[in-house]
């Protein structure tokens, strides 16, 4: 039993393609939802369009939890099957719903797999990966989820024009989950032994509960709180972009390719970026890493609001997702470097829960602003959220590059 990307490609390629299709499940709603609650619906209130992105958040954030803590005694394969088995039932809930309420259970079922499932794969490949190349590996990971989100969501945008919103969405969904099931089912191997390997090279920690995890990775080291709360911010931005700015750019006059293409563009950047930023990391340290990324994203939301038209749009969209892609993987390698492999699944659920909770806090916070103030100063706010956190991580953080296992 070798730890390490080379001794392990296989399967970790293949975890890879299955963390694609995890990204594309979600990736399918990002532009057509929104349209969906809005034309089909009849929803004019910004608050109670954004509700499915509440519910999805808040389900999601508690299923990273229940996902690293079970995988520990269940091993995590079976936890991966069991999220793709939630995914099977919701482009069908969609396709004959006869109210929102209908799509927003949808989305329960949609954060029950999102955070079995992708909470899963990044624990098998930081399992496989071992310690020296983390960074790299957890680029992959999200590189692949977010780059099929891109894709998912520029591809929704134009089948929705043919096919029309509630076909894509049944259509593209259920392909996904079904896709995403069998791989898993049949090709996927149990990773649970390497993190037992590599507890086994790594010197002995202090045991801790899950309370002692929980307290840890929330609030005692500061390193896991600086990346705990800029996960959170993070994903509270993308909540904002997710709900707000499909229905900001056709407010705008913006035809639906075009809109999609915009909410594609984010995610591609995103998506691509890692495969550089998550190994740059490996190298120059996680910490500035992602002060710098959320500041970044914090000018690409300004611009949003600053300037109008398709081409600053563009350039805003680019930017958002450059930082985002600076930020993400560094974030998981963090956790990985502080926590032991004893403990680390269960943190990387704590770290997720609130990572994840940031789609229900900003999907509430940018609607109740738009309803209140308009949509321009709601995504402003966020803007300047996300650059304050980047300021919290500049201040907070120490560098976790040199400290891998020894939590402060």
């Amino acid at each position: 039993m070798r730890l390490g990307l080379g001794a392990n490609w296989e399967q970790f390629t293949l975890l890879v393609v299955v963390n694609g299709f995890v990204g594309a499940t979600v990736g399918i709603e990002r532009v057509l939802l929104p349209l969906l609650a809005e034309r089909d619906f009849g929803l004019a209130s910004r608050a109670a369009i954004l509700s499915f992105i509440v519910s999805f958040g808040l389900v999601k954030a508690a299923a990273n939890l229940f996902a690293g803590r079970i995988s520990e005694h269940w091993g995590r394969k079976k936890v991966l099957m069991a999220g793709w088995l939630f995914a099977l039932p919701v482009p069908v809930i969609i396709l004959l719903a006869p109210s929102w309420g209908w799509v927003a259970v949808a989305n329960v079922l949609l954060g029950i797999n999102q955070g079995l499932c992708w909470s899963t794969t990044v624990i098998m490949k930081i399992d496989l990966a071992g310690p020296e190349r983390r960074g790299l590996a957890m680029g992959l990971n999200e590189a692949s989820g977010y780059l099929a989100v891109s894709a998912a969501a520029f591809g929704s945008g134009y089948l929705a024009g043919s096919l029309g919103l509630r076909a894509t969405l049944f259509w593209m969904g259920e392909i996904m989950a079904v896709a995403g099931l069998l791989l898993s089912a049949v090709f996927v191997r149990e990773s649970l032994h390497h993190a037992r390997v590599e507890a086994g090279q790594t010197p002995l920690g202090p045991k801790r509960s899950f309370t002692e995890v929980l307290l840890l990775t929330s609030w005692k080291d500061r390193a896991l709180f600086a990346v705990s709360q800029a996960g959170m911010v993070n994903n509270l931005n993308d909540g904002m972009a997710w709900g707000l700015l499909p229905l900001y750019f056709a407010s705008q006059g913006l035809p639906l390719e075009r809109i999609g293409f915009l909410s594609a563009l984010y995610p591609a950047v995103w998506g691509g970026l890692q495969l550089i930023t998550g190994g740059l990391s490996d190298r120059t340290g996680r910490k500035w890493m992602i002060a710098s990324g959320m500041m970044v994203q914090g000018a690409g939301i300004a611009l949003l609001v600053l300037a109008t038209g398709f081409g600053p749009w563009a350039l805003a969209a680019v930017l958002l997702g450059a930082g985002t892609a600076m930020v993400y993987p560094a974030l998981l390698a963090a956790v990985g470097d502080v926590a032991h492999p004893s403990w680390r699944a269960s943190a990387v659920g704590v770290y997720r829960l609130w990572r994840d909770g940031g789609y229900a806090v900003g999907a509430l916070l940018a609607g109740s602003l738009a309803d209140a103030l308009g949509v321009r100063w709601a995504i402003g706010a966020i803007g300047g959220l996300t650059f304050l956190s980047g300021v919290v991580v500049a201040s907070v953080m120490y560098e976790t590059r040199q400290h891998m296992g020894a939590p402060h």
